[in-house]
């Protein structure tokens, strides 16, 4: 571990520093070790105490004090932290813009009840298809495309004719969490392997029949749009 220099190490760099390139040590030449290490040992002494003395006010400064640590990027440990509930428990209550509110809604109401991965996995189904050219480019034109017309919506909570209410507080500041996560810059999507579409195991949409499926997370199947096949 770096431990801050001792004033006599400082010294001894300030007199480096500063010592003139010509500059020699004398040494005795006795046969008495001892009195010949006392002599050179009193003479960088005398040196590197003139040479401290010489050192501006910085100078000390910059000697004295620890380096600061180097910048590293953020490890794999950040990645796997998100999916931790003491991690997103301790996590600011969440604020943000309209596509912000759009997807912690959808994440509610869709997924509440999953898996904190699966809830991570409903977003990045949400987010490929606003990265897709097939799908409107915004989160909240993404998750409303199709609504006005009963069962002709892409997520069901929008288009199942029932009102949707956010009752459940807690959930709500979870997933709300996990959508700020999702939508800032550089969000890992590892989970789904670029999904575009899910469903619950409890049914079986035909489009299933022909998507190849690429996970199952919780509840939900996973699946990939093939580049052939027109928009669903």
């Amino acid at each position: 571990m770096f431990k801050k220099p001792t004033l006599w190490a400082i010294g001894f760099v300030a007199c480096m520093i500063n010592a003139p390139a010509t500059a020699e040590v004398v040494i005795s030449q006795s046969n008495n070790p001892t009195v010949a290490f006392n002599e050179q040992f009193q003479s960088m002494m005398s040196a590197e105490h003139a040479a401290f003395r010489a050192l501006s006010p910085n100078n000390v400064r910059r000697l004295s004090v620890e380096p600061r640590a180097k910048r590293t990027a953020p490890s794999d440990d950040v990645a796997v932290s998100r999916f931790d509930p003491e991690y997103l428990a301790a996590l600011p209550t969440p604020k943000g813009g309209e596509n912000w509110r759009c997807l912690a809604e959808a994440l509610y109401f869709e997924a509440r009840g999953e898996t904190i991965k699966g809830i991570f996995a409903v977003a990045e189904v949400i987010l490929n298809r606003v990265d897709s050219a097939r799908y409107p480019d915004t989160v909240c034109d993404v998750i409303y495309q199709g609504t006005g017309e009963k069962y002709r919506c892409q997520f069901t909570y929008s288009c199942d004719g029932h009102a949707e209410v956010i009752n459940e507080p807690r959930a709500y500041a979870k997933v709300g969490k996990i959508a700020k996560l999702m939508l800032s810059e550089g969000a890992p999507r590892n989970l789904t392997e670029g999904a575009t579409h899910y469903h619950t195991k409890s049914v079986n949409p035909r489009w299933a029949r022909v998507y190849p499926r690429t996970t199952t997370i919780g509840y939900h199947h996973f699946y990939r749009q093939p580049q052939r096949l027109a928009r669903q």
